[in-house]
């Protein structure tokens, strides 16, 4: 969740909030993974979103009733989420950029070089509590209606974590791996060279 500093039509009395979080895993061919929000985290807005928050509207919307979008911006669809669903960490999102949408080839671009690594949910509140000594409120219940692709998210902690290829994700676990077997086979190599194994 990343704080959105731009127009913001949907932060009215009728409940409606913007929050940024982090995507992970984008691949050449535009397919990217992360969250969008992560429960329990209070971000720059005071709001804490809780776990089982999205149920409801991800029970009857759907990913295709979400709809992807670049800087919170109706006018510019960027692609398709095909996986939101909720797990222990937070609300979980995979979704695959439009080729050939030229804002989504720039995304792409973008995402690839790092430059571009925040998710940000636009949602109505449904069911909140604010705590009084601290301000922060408890978002018990949220529509989720959008998620967005942004530069500042609400959440510091949302953050796109690894660029998938067409082959593989090259998260640091996933590429650590890769490493050390590479090293332990040209260890095997240069041991045994010659020899039967």
């Amino acid at each position: 969740m990343h704080a959105y500093r731009g127009p913001r039509p949907a932060l009215t009395p009728n409940g409606r909030k913007f929050a940024n979080l982090e995507l992970s895993g984008v691949t050449g061919d535009g397919v990217f993974s992360g969250y969008a929000s992560v429960f329990g985290e209070v971000d720059l807005g005071k709001d804490r979103i809780e776990r089982g928050a999205f149920l409801n509207s991800l029970t009857g919307r759907g990913a295709p009733g979400v709809r992807m979008l670049y800087q919170h911006d109706p006018n510019e669809p960027i692609g398709a989420w095909k996986t939101i669903r909720e797990d222990a960490r937070g609300l979980y999102v995979e979704g695959v950029l439009s080729p050939g949408v030229a804002r989504s080839r720039e995304v792409l671009a973008l995402m690839k070089s790092g430059a571009l690594d925040g998710l940000s949910i636009g949602f109505r509140t449904v069911k909140a509590r604010t705590d009084a000594k601290t301000g922060v409120r408890r978002i018990l219940e949220a529509d989720l209606w959008e998620i967005s692709v942004v530069t500042f998210p609400m959440l510091p902690s949302a953050r796109v974590s690894d660029v998938k290829n067409a082959r593989f994700f090259r998260d640091r676990e996933t590429e650590l791996v890769r490493q050390m077997r590479r090293a332990a086979k040209m260890m095997i190599r240069s041991t045994f060279k010659g020899k039967a194994i």
